[in-house]
């Protein structure tokens, strides 16, 4: 392959099928997964225990807390092994005249892999749409069902992105239609109950493969959205609920950097937008001035030192969600123009706005979990800001928070930047002495933040001495706009720098044995690891790399691969010579060469619609012939699933088992 006058070879390319048919890959897919489990034969027992332990920690009769909306409310339930909720609707909260909506386990019943998509109810409460995925590629087919005879209707809406969104008139759904070869959703149909797919009308279409497509309907449900959003810019078009035959409009032109988020409520439109406010702020606007965003009024003004998240919009109240310093808080403005803080009390948590589908509520749910907390609903009274306990995740077995500790830290990275790291370890089995087996955990890109959350599935580590640790790299947002900013594109080498340099402050301060620090990372946090192991092998015992984004510059390269074109504004666009050179630089397949790699453990799916199993595949091979090391390197191919791994509750817990066990018998290797 010849790019900018610079020739790299793919002795492994023919590992690409894009058909996932070709014989001779499947065979060596096959083999690998043979190999693994010949390589991991003697941690069976181990994994299996630890299996059955993450399993027993899971109530296996629980249920969600009803939440009302309209004249229902609604609720989901699990039970015994199955490995999926049934959905329910009553007409109290307390469970009067309970209706079975859908058991989603009957439904996955014929299949190795299923996932249920979006459930929607018509406005009359009479029809439910609900979307399902039975290969793992997020191809999504609608289905239709009458809710108070049982009956399905004969309507079926093939190869979508799976939201559906009901007109006002209960008979008309808007969808997005996927390219099946890029698996972008492109096309915005509006299908009409008890007609074929093949007579829907295209109302819109995208022609501009850099945006994501979704669907959205106002808080007060009289506006349906069709969303845009690309890396950097955002565009939204509105219609009228009430005319599902009418034509979207362009709120306002496309500009470039400009990011935005339109709701309504009564009267008034909120835009959450990056104009003039790098770390976003709110305006407001009414039907005459929403076009025009010189005549938006500020609602919240920007702030150089806090990111302003989102809003949940009540009649009577604003719900704001923002963070500093890398926590989230939430502040809650009344009409009266009076506001003040909803607060928690962990050192660091992880919180977020529950469903409140009731914009007249005077109440609001948030959910909220730390690193020792399981997560727990809240309902706040909105006047007064009181909180109320509905519901606490249980954790079965001798779980006792007050065992546990957890610390925030900033961890200074080589250019000077502080980078916040959330810790949390067993009490008794930790001594700050440089003894104990170290977990890091990264993800570092599109913004997207690791919050300090409960899992009941750590304990397994926390309880066996590990510390664990969540490493808040830059191309997060932990620390606003700019930290993302500074960990993408051109800046990408921050989000390794800052992972591998928070590894080596952790081993200096005592926090871990310098012969028994661990990564993990899956997708973008594959990627992080496939470079870190590449740039500092020598700081890690062993590696988990899951569902990782590996072959970066090949994968930019090509446009027929599905969601290249829409990354250029997250890893640059390698057709441009500036950006091939950085992509080349920290690239993990290109930067492979002989030397000591640790133990690592890759895995993957085979219908993978986000990063394609043929990346990991031929990383493998390629680190197979030029490591020098004996560590082991494994790689494991579920044959039935895709980006998301395993479905079902339980079947998932055997990925983790997997990984844990691994890391465990290398601590005693």
């Amino acid at each position: 392959m010849t790019h900018h006058n610079h020739q790299r070879d793919d002795n492994y390319y023919w590992m690409r099928d894009d058909e996932r048919q070709n014989e001779d890959v499947l065979a060596h897919l096959k083999a690998e997964n043979d190999y693994c489990d010949y390589v991991l034969a003697g941690q069976k027992p181990l994994e299996d225990k630890i299996f059955e332990e993450l399993k027993g920690r899971i109530v296996k009769d629980d249920s969600t807390v009803p939440v009302r909306d309209g004249d229902f409310w609604y609720h989901s339930t699990v039970s015994g092994d199955d490995e999926f909720a049934c959905y329910y609707r009553t007409t109290s909260f307390e469970g009067d005249n309970q209706l079975l909506l859908l058991d989603v386990n009957q439904l996955a019943s014929d299949y190795e892999f299923y996932e249920l998509g979006d459930i929607s109810i018509s406005e009359n409460d009479e029809i439910l749409a609900y979307s399902e995925d039975t290969d793992g590629r997020r191809i999504y087919t609608i289905r239709f069902k009458d809710i108070n005879s049982g009956e399905y209707l004969t309507d079926v809406l093939e190869n979508t992105e799976g939201q559906t969104v009901w007109a006002n008139d209960n008979k008309t759904i808007y969808y997005v239609k996927k390219d099946l070869k890029t698996l972008l959703g492109f096309e915005v149909y509006r299908h009409k109950l008890g007609t074929a797919q093949t007579d829907d009308i295209l109302v819109y279409q995208e022609d501009d493969r850099s945006y994501y497509m979704g669907l959205g309907k106002s808080r007060d449900e009289s506006l349906i959205f069709i969303d845009l959003e690309s890396t950097e810019s955002s565009d939204t078009w509105i219609l009228d609920a009430n005319t599902p035959d009418g034509d979207f409009t362009q709120v306002i032109e496309r500009e470039e950097k400009h990011e935005f988020d339109i709701n309504k409520l009564n009267d008034t439109f909120y835009i959450t937008t990056n104009w003039q406010a790098k770390n976003f702020r709110l305006m407001t606007a009414n039907k005459d001035t929403i076009y025009d965003k010189n005549q938006w009024q500020e609602c919240i003004a920007h702030r150089e030192n806090v990111l302003f998240e989102g809003v949940e919009l009540f009649n009577n109240f604003m719900v704001v969600t923002e963070r500093e310093l890398g926590q989230i808080r939430f502040v809650v403005y009344k009409k009266d123009g009076t506001k003040y803080p909803l607060e928690f009390n962990d050192p660091c948590y992880y919180a977020a706005v529950g469903d409140n589908p009731e914009p007249g509520s005077e109440t609001a749910r948030l959910y909220y979990s730390s690193l020792t907390t399981p997560g727990s609903l809240f309902e706040f009274d909105l006047n007064t800001g009181e909180r109320k306990l509905l519901k606490q995740q249980k954790v079965l077995g001798d779980f006792n928070a007050d065992k546990y500790g957890s610390e925030r830290l900033f961890i200074e990275s080589r250019d000077g930047a502080q980078v916040p790291v959330s810790i949390v370890y067993h009490k008794e089995k930790f001594k700050k002495d440089g003894t104990n087996p170290l977990f890091q955990y990264g993800y570092g890109a599109y913004g997207f933040t690791i919050d300090p959350n409960f899992s009941s599935s750590a304990l397994s580590l926390l309880d066996r001495g590990f510390v664990y640790v969540i490493a808040h790299i830059r191309g997060s947002e932990m620390l606003g706009r700019d930290w993302y900013d500074n960990g993408k594109k051109q800046f990408k080498q921050n989000t390794f720098n800052d992972f591998i340099d928070v590894t080596k402050t952790l081993v200096e301060q005592g926090y871990g044995a310098e012969n028994k620090v661990f990564a993990s990372g899956g997708s973008a946090g594959g990627l992080l690891m496939g470079a870190v192991v590449n740039q500092a092998p020598e700081l890690y015992k062993g590696i988990g790399c899951h569902v990782p984004f590996l072959d970066v510059l090949t994968t930019m390269l090509d446009e027929s691969i599905p969601l290249t074109t829409n990354e250029y504004d997250e890893w640059g666009n390698p057709n441009e010579k500036e950006d091939y050179d950085t992509i080349l630089a920290y690239s993990p397949m290109d930067n492979i060469k002989p030397q000591a790699y640790p133990n690592i453990l890759v895995t993957t799916g085979l219908h993978d619609s986000q990063v394609q199993y043929w990346e990991p595949m031929k990383w493998v091979a390629k680190m197979r012939e030029y490591k020098t090391d004996d560590n082991v390197l494994i790689f494991k191919t579920d044959m039935d699933a895709g980006h998301g791994g395993a479905s079902g509750r339980f079947k998932s817990l055997k990925e983790k088992a997997l990984e844990m066990a691994f890391f465990i018998s290398l601590t005693n290797a």
